[in-house]
């Protein structure tokens, strides 16, 4: 097997910058562990990565990320699946809106509870794995963390509830994990890096067409080239993702995503978040909630 060639596990890889970055990852010759919240969606991305890249090695685990259940029964189902460990975890699933207000199994707001409390339940959950590679955990950062803030007094909550501002919310609370896991990590002296990493502003009608996951486009052909002057198919936004995973020169603690104008598109590289993704009083807090409602710690003072 080639030195280069790694074991990455990608979260919500049955559609949009998930599978984009699964069918890279598999081009590029690693192993591909899709986790999925849907057997039969795993399927039709599974069918169409073979399709584009017929050599290529796939596995699959269920993960419902709104569900801390699931989430745990993912981990040990990932566990039994790649015992020797995995070299990185990219933590894309989300949930984009919902036009009134919704909960997870567990009484959390579902777009922060899925997008953010799963993944940290996961995260924590799949630390010995890819302790066992010295690999990376990457985060889906979002440019519209910039507009939001977390409530001091409830990092969880949603209070007025609003789709759009909770959804910055969720991203916020994604680069707050991320950035001050890098820290922790690092205090810890663990070998794992923590990255977290964003599409820019990526559409799916901007991407090479894939049949097998996504319907047949209605928008006219004829409108795309003026959408790529301010955005970009998801395709491509899943660079930002593939690179932090497995890219060289990638080091804990950074932010990567389109280089181009207001980060909205453009090739890969280091970016700047807003000062607040970097507030570590605001992590501590968003640390303290998400295990007090996850009841998931991080085994971290082993590491020392």
């Amino acid at each position: 097997m080639s030195a280069d060639r790694r074991t990455v596990v990608v979260t919500g890889a049955s559609a949009g910058l998930g599978y984009f970055a699964a069918e890279q990852l598999a081009a590029a010759g690693h192993r591909v562990v899709l986790a999925t919240r849907s057997a039969t969606r795993a399927a039709a991305a599974e069918q169409s990565i073979r399709r584009h890249v017929p050599d290529a090695d796939l596995g699959h685990v269920h993960l419902d990320l709104a569900d801390l259940d699931s989430v745990r029964a993912g981990a040990d189902e990932l566990g039994r699946l790649e015992p020797a460990g995995v070299d990185a975890v990219v933590n894309n699933a989300g949930v984009v809106g919902s036009s009134a207000m919704q909960t997870t199994p567990q009484g959390t707001e579902l777009q922060i509870g899925t997008n953010h409390l799963g993944h940290f339940a996961w995260t924590a959950l799949t630390l010995p794995l890819l302790e066992a590679r010295s690999g990376r955990v990457v985060h889906l950062g979002s440019i519209a963390h910039r507009w939001a803030r977390l409530d001091s007094a409830d990092a969880l909550g949603s209070g007025r509830y609003s789709s759009y501002r909770q959804y910055g919310r969720s991203k916020l609370a994604v680069m707050l994990f991320g950035f001050e896991l890098a820290e922790r990590l690092a205090d810890a002296g663990s070998t794992v890096a923590s990255v977290v990493a964003h599409p820019g502003f990526s559409l799916d009608v901007l991407a090479r067409e894939r049949p097998d996951i996504a319907a047949s486009r209605s928008e006219p052909a004829w409108t795309r080239p003026a959408q790529r002057l301010y955005a970009q198919g998801k395709d491509a936004g899943a660079d930002p993702l593939v690179h932090a995973a497995v890219g060289a020169g990638v080091r804990s603690g950074q932010y990567w995503g389109p280089a181009g104008w207001m980060q909205l598109r453009g090739p890969a590289a280091v970016v700047r978040a807003e000062p607040k993704a970097h507030d570590r009083t605001a992590a501590a807090r968003l640390w303290a909630a998400s295990e007090r409602a996850s009841g998931v710690a991080f085994a971290l003072d082993a590491l020392v």
